[in-house]
């Protein structure tokens, strides 16, 4: 596979992707075998997060200029993303408790809690906490991003917006559904994206509690009790209580 570069230069494979350079920022803090599996996991985490963001923007930008097919397009997209996310919870659950213990004492304070990719993501789909914000310091422009989130329109305000100058209230989309098909189908996409991302959330307290029991969070939170209080968290909740009213 050849690629070349906007000037026609030929690229090689390592060179367009940065191979070396990608490859050096795995840098261990032990000599423990599993630190750098837990390591490159979560760095591809953070890339899918990236692409989560990027798609999640077009699904926004779709839904104000009611494209709505290219909405439920990227939101697809976005679903088998967080499938992947969900299986990948898997790899981690590799390690056997007794061997992330040996260099889980080196991660403090470092926390998954501090993922600001993580908040952007909520924070764009709808669900804003600005205390959140408050647990960057020291990290300037993971806040910036975060502050820019938290004051622009969110997934759930551009949906609310585009139900709004349709004149139809989430009861009627359920219950007329065949006079607003286009409304109903991404209503359910943003719903399979709510659905994704909690499901993610599910499949890591199992595997943070199969690794850790109830022991605290390397960065000071309560651990498995505090991933445990965010499984209640929904991007859209009213689509999700308009089921017991149908």
């Amino acid at each position: 596979m050849g690629f070349q570069d906007a000037s026609g230069r030929r690229l090689s494979y390592d060179s367009y992707l940065q191979i070396p350079q990608l490859l050096d920022l795995q840098q261990r803090l032990t000599t423990a075998h599993d630190e750098l599996l837990f390591i490159v996991v979560h760095q591809v985490y953070e890339l899918w997060f990236k692409v989560l963001i990027d798609e999640l923007e077009s699904v926004r930008d779709a839904i104000e200029k009611e494209e709505l097919r290219a909405a439920r397009h990227a939101l697809n997209r976005v679903k088998v993303i967080e499938d992947l996310l969900v299986e990948q919870v898997a790899v981690l659950e590799t390690m056997a408790p007794q061997d992330f213990l040996t260099f889980r004492s080196e991660l403090a304070p470092a926390s998954g809690f501090q993922s600001a990719q993580f908040r952007e993501i909520e924070f764009l789909s709808g669900l804003k906490d600005a205390g959140y914000i408050k647990a960057l310091d020291g990290q300037g422009d993971a806040r910036a991003r975060l502050q820019r989130r938290l004051d622009e329109p969110s997934l759930h305000d551009v949906f609310s917006a585009l139900m709004k100058r349709r004149g139809v209230t989430v009861t009627d989309l359920y219950r007329q559904g065949d006079r607003h098909a286009d409304l109903l189908e991404l209503a359910e996409a943003l719903l399979d994206h709510d659905e994704g991302f909690r499901l993610w959330r599910l499949r890591h307290v199992e595997m943070v509690e199969r690794q850790i029991g109830d022991k605290q969070g390397t960065g000071g939170s309560t651990g498995v009790r505090y991933l445990q209080s965010t499984l209640s968290k929904r991007f859209f909740p009213e689509l999700w209580e308009v089921r017991s009213q149908l």
